[in-house]
């Protein structure tokens, strides 16, 4: 189970994003499935953003339908609240993971 994933009423496993309005991050969270994320464009967590929660460049990575491509910061519906929110307790618990044995990851 990955760190921030909870199941819904029908056993499915859903994780937390913060919404977007009009290029503006918020506080707000809604939890989505993987069927009902591949209908969003979702920034990534570690993308860059201003006190207020504006995002600061035009182009923003994101994934969409499985895809990560660049979108403009208009077309952005969701963000990831963090960054190992797709790794499970254990491997978040590894130092520098994106820079570890993929084998020790497992």
């Amino acid at each position: 189970l990955s760190v921030y994933a909870q199941t819904n009423e029908y056993g499915f496993l859903e994780t937390p994003y913060r919404r977007v309005r009009d290029g503006v991050v918020t506080d707000e969270i809604h939890y989505l499935s993987a069927i009902e994320e591949g209908n969003y464009v979702i920034a990534q967590a570690n993308t860059n953003l201003d006190d207020e929660g504006h995002f600061i460049e035009e182009l923003v990575t994101c994934r969409s339908k499985g895809e990560s491509s660049l979108f403009s910061r208009d077309q952005v519906d969701y963000m990831d609240v963090s960054t190992q929110q797709v790794v499970s307790v254990g491997a978040s618990l590894i130092p520098f993971l994106e820079h570890d044995d993929a084998n020790r990851a497992l």
